[in-house]
């Protein structure tokens, strides 16, 4: 384990397409599974053992938009909070095995053991383990293959090999459970939320259906249906019901060399997908036949297919670097096990399949960080989802606003369903910046996909309750003639209940003349839906003209919000190391209080419109805020690489690069025990592509500026833009386009047009 001077924590070994280790470090057991945990956008699963392990673990299995609502509990209630607070399950165990030498059970906590080997392979989406266990004279090596599969959704499949390496005869079990006597980990310890409605067990399967426990508010009742089957050398024993757990063993004598092979193969499907108990099960039953019928190799070699047209599509390839290199193929394998562009009912979660934290429910960073990922790494429809995710709920929105007695729609910071399922009232009803993101995500889609068709209809839906919640929640102050938002929470999470946060004026602003802008283009017929006044229309103008927005003259920066300057600036460098992460050292109260930025806020303003700002305040705005922020949300490293590469502190870009790439890798925040970050791993990619590469789009055009870090030889990438795929390769030679797929493309290149197309073959 690797130790460096930021706290970070380095437990894998550096290889370019795989995460590695040959060592069990019990200690960081939850960091070990977070980080190699798997998953097909449908379903996923923390690194947790198959086996047996008594020391330190937090198994976890995760299903899409499969959740909870959990009553809201509070000590003072106040009018407009959420009934209840969402959460994602963990969901009924299909995983687990009891492995067993000579009748005790495999427990690496405890066992001695060697070789031990722990390998996430990126390229081809697999999680192998092998390890050689002693039991009294007995010596087994065990191992195992694992993967959920992307070309059968439904679909995990488990293989394990063993082979006695000792002198004696051995005596080999394996049992196989489904067991929904399962607890949550980050809310409601000792909770259990399945309820078992069937089970049944023969020489081949098991099988269970189960559904959550009742909820008081009307939200759906998940139901799931589980079947595993098995293929083994090994001889069947015996069956096992009991009341949420369902197994079946088999055994074999193991003579020395002999070897034995054992395969779990489990389909999962859910009332997301099929109307009735009968038809989840019927479906479980027809895929499972259909996918025992394939060996092992063919399911596998299905899956990697997959996984490698996704490569040809999305790979960035880094010289001269590994860890960077590692960094950022990590990164992209976990967003593409999390999301994919599938399934419009889904979104994703800032810890994906990995964990429970943050409920796992959808939240600002998907428009703000994942949309532009997307964009270009994916074809369009996977970030046309995304935003016709968020029209879906719109009713949602609507009533979020009401319960504030707003008018328009306020669109919520965590949910499943658009309704704010959110309870701390600092961020719920204060950090209401995100409001203006989705519109923003709106306009991001737009110009980068030429794609008008969305934003004249469904996304004119989104923009006009938009428009409308921020003219009911500006003032007017009659002192400054001025609009005004008081009493919110920017994107600096380190303060609440602030006035004038510049960030969230900006994007009010912003949302109002983007909205009027689009008022003007779409339908008369769109028009009168939505009963758009002339004066209404007026009204947003007014305020636009007039929104406050706080800056200082003497230090040439938009100030974060109306008292941040009469805090005690001290910058971040001289606080003592040891006080480091600050939520992790220092009360509550003392953070508020301090000067301390969480993340770009001022600079995530400036970055989402970035062309619009002159280089001196760009340049001004990042000297003085960059200092002073502690970059301790995920979100911030990113900001702050693609803005200092727009400034040419290419030192500075990198060393922001290497924190959003191996963020979760080398454990910088220590937190990654109890997930990974996901939404914000799509910052490596941003730092890159928008950072070193310069991707803008200026003028309806694509534009690139390129460099390559002093840290590298070199870097390419590929680009999806307007219906081409496009291959940039840069070196300190210079830049190379190549146009894979697609009509001819002028693009501005170093500040100059030049044109490419496809060689003719």
């Amino acid at each position: 384990m690797r130790k460096g001077a930021t706290g970070m924590k380095r437990i894998f070994e550096i290889d370019p397409w795989k995460i590695v280790t040959h060592s069990l470090d019990k200690g960081n057991k939850r960091l070990q599974e977070s980080i190699t945990s798997i998953g097909n956008e449908y379903m996923g699963m923390r690194g947790m053992f198959e086996e047996k392990y008594s020391g330190d673990t937090h198994p976890g299995i995760y299903l899409g938009g499969v959740w909870y609502p959990d009553k809201t509990r509070v000590g003072w209630w106040k009018n407009g909070y959420p009934e209840y607070f969402g959460k994602v399950i963990n969901a009924v165990d299909f995983v687990s095995l009891d492995l067993q030498v000579n009748g005790e059970s495999i427990d690496l906590a405890k066992d001695k053991f060697t070789d031990f080997s722990l390998e996430l392979d990126m390229k081809h989406g697999l999680l192998t383990r092998s390890f050689i266990v002693y039991k009294g004279d007995a010596k087994v090596q065990v191992e195992s293959e694992r993967f959920v599969s992307v070309a059968c959704k439904e679909l995990y499949t488990n293989r394990l090999k063993f082979k006695n390496l000792g002198e004696k005869p051995v005596v080999l079990n394996v049992t196989s459970m489904i067991n929904a006597n399962v607890y949550n980990e980050d809310a409601n310890y000792d909770e259990q939320f399945w309820n078992v409605l069937g089970q049944n067990t023969d020489r081949e399967s098991l099988q269970m259906t189960a559904q959550t426990i009742p909820n008081d508010f009307g939200t759906p009742r998940f139901i799931v249906a589980m079947k595993a089957v098995h293929q083994t050398s090994l001889e069947y024993q015996t069956q096992t019901k009991e009341t949420k757990m369902v197994s079946a063993k088999w055994q074999k004598k193991l003579n020395a060399n002999d070897q034995a092979e054992f395969e779990k193969k489990v389909i999962v499907t859910t009332s997301r997908d099929y109307a009735t108990r009968a038809q989840i099960e019927q479906a479980a039953a027809d895929l499972s036949k259909e996918q025992a019928a394939k060996s092992f190799e063919t399911l596998l070699s299905d899956h990697e297919d997959i996984w490698e047209k996704r490569w040809e599509k999305s790979d960035i390839i880094i010289s001269g670097n590994e860890e960077s290199q590692q960094g950022i193929r990590f990164n992209l394998f976990q967003l593409f096990s999390t999301y994919y562009g599938n399934d419009s009912r889904l979104n994703i979660g800032p810890k994906g399949f990995t964990g429970e934290k943050y409920g796992g429910a959808t939240y600002w960073d998907t428009e703000a960080f994942a949309v532009p990922f997307y964009l270009g790494a994916a074809p369009a429809n996977v970030t046309r989802n995304l935003l016709q995710y968020r029209h879906n709920q719109l009713s949602g929105a609507y009533h979020n606003a009401q319960e504030q007695g707003l008018n328009g729609a306020l669109f919520p910071m965590v949910t499943f369903n658009g309704i704010e399922c959110h309870n701390e009232w600092e961020i719920t009803f204060e950090e209401i910046h995100r409001n203006g993101t989705i519109a923003y995500a709106i306009y991001n889609y737009t110009r980068y996909t030429g794609d008008q068709e969305y934003v004249h209809n469904d996304g004119f839906d989104v923009l006009v309750g938009i428009a409308r919640f921020w003219a009911d929640r500006v003032h007017f102050s009659k002192r400054q003639g001025k609009y005004m938002i008081h009493g919110v929470t920017g994107p600096n999470e380190y303060e609440n209940n602030v006035n004038n946060n510049w960030y969230t004026n900006t994007l009010a602003k912003w949302c109002l003349e983007y909205t009027e802008k689009i008022a003007q283009e779409v339908s008369a017929k769109k028009i009168q839906e939505f009963n758009l006044t002339h004066e209404e229309r007026q009204k947003w103008q007014q305020i636009s003209q007039n929104m406050y927005l706080p800056f200082d003259e003497k230090l040439g920066i938009f100030v974060q919000h109306d008292t941040f300057l009469d805090k005690d600036l001290t910058p971040v460098k001289d606080l003592p190391q040891e006080q480091l992460p600050l939520n992790q050292h220092w009360s509550w109260d003392h953070i508020l209080r301090s000067p301390y930025i969480k993340q770009a806020d001022v600079l995530q303003g400036i970055y989402y419109f970035i062309d619009r700002f002159s280089e001196s305040e760009k340049r001004r705005n990042f000297d003085f805020y960059e200092p002073l922020t502690v970059h301790e949300s995920s979100l911030s490293a990113a900001t702050h690489a693609v803005l200092a590469a727009d400034l040419h502190k290419e030192e500075k870009a990198f060393e922001m690069y290497s924190r959003t790439a191996r963020l979760d890798l080398d454990n910088y925040n220590n937190d990654t025990d109890d997930g990974l970050h996901v939404t914000s791993m799509t910052g490596s990619w941003l730092a890159i592509v928008q950072g070193f590469a310069g991707m803008r789009v200026k003028n309806n055009k694509l534009a690139l500026a390129p460099f390559v870090p002093q840290q590298w030889d070199g870097y390419s990438f590929r680009l999806n833009f307007r219906g081409r795929l496009l291959s940039v390769t840069v070196d300190k030679k210079g830049t190379k386009l190549s146009l894979l797929t697609g009509k001819p493309l002028e693009i501005i290149l170093n500040g100059k047009p030049i044109v490419v197309e496809m060689e003719a073959k």
